[in-house]
């Protein structure tokens, strides 16, 4: 452990900065941003320590020192990802009135997902969870919250009545969090990134008669 240390505090003193020491956070923080950019760039394959660590310009045992093994790193460049576009899309989603402006608002979402290269990182350790033990729940278990936060948006955009006593809540969150995913993914293979907003623009043609004819269905009120 001290050998690391030391190797660390070499490598601070050769990257700069104001005391010529870079941080354990700020080794981290590099080390994570490097292994976003792996990921993005090389793929999960190609994200090994020693190419991680070149990109952070800091010792390949670093890797281990900090995230315990190259899996750590890779979930806490997925954490770091996740955690940025939760964030974005929380305001992106509290401007939504209507399901109409959800099915929209997804739309934006994958454009934005597909041009930031996110999408890449998600498909790196989605394709790598197959070949470590393990990973497969820990990546799994990062999707929990899209699905809570899913959920809570069609909970609030889709009130109680005939449409929602056909289809519960949790099963149009699944569902849309598994729409995005497998658009995105599609998108990101193919390259072709037109069809997603088709898809959902036929959607909310499909949603919006879908409500009208639950509102014909309705009893009238009695005079």
């Amino acid at each position: 452990m001290l050998k690391l240390f030391a190797q660390e505090v070499t490598m601070m003193a050769r990257s700069g900065g104001k005391s010529g020491v870079r941080s354990g956070d700020a080794t981290r923080a590099a080390l994570v941003a490097a292994a976003t950019d792996a990921l993005r760039e090389v793929g999960f394959a190609g994200a090994s320590a020693r190419e991680i660590a070149r990109r952070a310009n800091c010792q390949q045992s670093l890797v281990f020192y900090h995230f315990g093994s190259v899996s750590g790193v890779l979930l806490a460049a997925l954490d770091a990802v996740s955690q940025r576009r939760l964030a974005a899309y929380q305001a992106l989603v509290a401007d939504s009135a209507s399901a109409d402006d959800l099915l929209g608002a997804a739309a934006d979402i994958i454009a934005t997902d597909l041009a930031s290269g996110d999408v890449a990182v998600l498909v790196e350790m989605l394709a790598g969870a197959r070949l470590v033990p393990g990973l497969a729940r820990q990546v799994s278990e990062r999707l929990a919250i899209w699905q809570e936060f899913a959920q809570a948006a069609v909970a609030r955009l889709l009130p109680p009545g005939p449409l929602s006593s056909l289809a519960p809540v949790p099963d149009v969150a699944h569902t849309v969090v598994a729409g995005i995913l497998g658009l995105e993914l599609l998108a990101h293979t193919s390259g072709d990134r037109e069809t997603p907003a088709r898809i959902l623009d036929q959607a909310a043609g499909g949603l919006a008669l879908l409500e009208l004819l639950t509102r014909r269905r309705e009893p009238k009120e009695s005079p």
